[in-house]
């Protein structure tokens, strides 16, 4: 791969400060940390590690964790998002290699215009290497392509106790595989490889397909997992057990289909008052845009920015849910347990705060890429709930109860509140991951999941 060697300055002079504004995506729990570290070089990163007290810290990318895995409150974090450096890249085959701080978004900019795409992408580009690893990212296509980590060929981590080691899947393997999904814990990463791929432009020919029961959504992915890269579904969450929703699939558009198109939204300059997220003004969107898609049945072209990333047109969208934030719920339920997946829902409408936004997909049959990895067989489906207290937390804690007796799993990176049990349920191979852990390294969640 063409690479060029960087001009490193020493570690004199850490820039670190006392912080109280780092906090997740969701915006609950709000913390304050002790101190946050913005390093400008990889070279000032084993200092920082050096000198920690154990336990004390956590590495911090672009915050776009929902819940408190990105958190470290009353601790310390190393502020990962100026170590953005592109180290290689080889336009023929589509690798590239890079700092953990790199975005995806900044990745896009260099690949696309050369006929390359990400391997696999989650529904915001604003996230960075080193945290799509770490949480082991999964997007529209899981039933083709898996998660991030699957397409990862090796990293450089760095550990308090023994330096930088390069990890692949045959040098330090167990190490690799617990950093993929390994919550950031593992050590920092100071660079990754992967592998993207070829497309034949950035535009999508993409179908919607209303659907009014599980049975039809459930036939619809089994369909369209075959024909289509892309599949997703939008769900009416006040639809309570019969289900209804929009079903999305598609595949990159030929350069034949192009037309020129651009996408682009309002921002969210401050929180907006709780009293317009109510169960009146959700059931009227919802209902509203289950109907508007439901007559425009049929395929149009697509960027991609739409079709990947929604949200990311709207700025600083997470304050559309007040000044208390949000709480979003994504579990996978095992497919032979779908009446699961109706329970849930019907708990949610009963409860009268649904979501203005709820996915769901089917994820497919690769087996994980890394030991706390969330994907595997079974419905998957996300919701975001406006934090209302006690009555909040009280709901989930409900869905909880379902997905446990179903077998099924809640996501790490989109939580702020699940217990212990409710975790090392989810992920059993928990324990054999804590030989891995750097000493020097933790997290809110961690504390939170491992206490016994």
């Amino acid at each position: 791969m063409d690479s060029r060697s960087l001009d490193v300055p020493g570690a004199a002079g850490l820039d670190a400060a006392k912080v109280t504004d780092y906090n997740s995506w969701g915006r609950y729990p709000q913390v304050k940390h002790q101190a946050v570290h913005r390093p400008s070089w990889p070279d000032q990163l084993p200092e920082l590690l050096q000198t920690a007290p154990r336990g004390s810290t956590l590495p911090y990318g672009l915050g776009r964790s929902y819940g408190d895995t990105c958190l470290n409150e009353g601790r310390d974090l190393i502020d990962c998002s100026r170590l953005d450096r592109f180290l290689a890249f080889d336009p023929e085959q589509g690798r590239i290699r890079c700092e953990a701080g790199v975005s995806l978004a900044q990745i896009l900019e260099l690949a696309i215009p050369r006929g390359w795409f990400l391997p696999v992408t989650p529904g915001t580009k604003f996230v960075t290497v080193g945290g799509a690893i770490a949480n082991d990212v999964h997007g529209k296509n899981h039933h083709r392509s898996g998660t991030f980590g699957h397409h990862l060929s090796r990293l450089a981590l760095l550990r308090s106790d023994r330096g930088l080691l390069l990890c692949t899947p045959e040098q330090n393997p167990g190490l690799f595989r617990a950093t993929i999904a390994g919550l950031g814990l593992t050590g920092v990463i100071a660079w990754a490889e992967f592998q993207l791929r070829r497309i034949p432009s950035s535009w999508l020919q993409v179908e919607t397909v209303a659907f009014r029961s599980l049975e039809q959504f459930l036939a619809l992915t089994a369909e369209s997992d075959a024909q289509f890269e892309y599949t997703v579904a939008w769900i009416d969450c006040f639809s309570g057990p019969h289900l209804r929703g929009i079903f999305f699939r598609g595949n990159h558009a030929s350069a034949a289909d192009l037309q020129l198109a651009s996408a682009s939204g309002p921002g969210v300059p401050f929180p907006l008052p709780e009293w317009l997220l109510n169960r009146f003004t959700m059931r009227w969107f919802n209902a509203a845009y289950f109907h508007k898609h439901a007559l425009r049945r049929g395929r149009s072209l697509v960027s991609y920015e739409p079709f990947f990333y929604p949200l990311d047109s709207v700025r600083k969208w997470n304050l559309i849910y007040g000044k208390s934030g949000f709480l979003q719920y994504q579990c996978v339920i095992p497919e032979a347990a779908a009446s699961a997946f109706q329970q849930l829902l019907s708990l949610i409408s009963d409860s009268q705060m649904g979501s203005f936004l709820g996915v769901a997909k089917r994820f497919g049959s690769v087996p994980p890429a890394g030991m706390l990895s969330f994907p595997r067989p079974g419905l998957t489906f996300a919701l975001d709930f406006p934090m209302r207290g006690e009555r909040t937390l009280r709901l989930m804690q409900a869905l909880d109860r379902v997905v446990l007796e179903s077998g099924g799993a809640l996501y790490p990176a989109k939580d702020a509140r699940m217990s212990s049990q409710m975790f090392q349920r989810s992920f059993p191979e928990w324990r054999a991951f804590l030989p891995y852990v750097d000493p020097k390294l933790s997290s809110s969640f961690w504390r939170r999941v491992t206490s016994e």
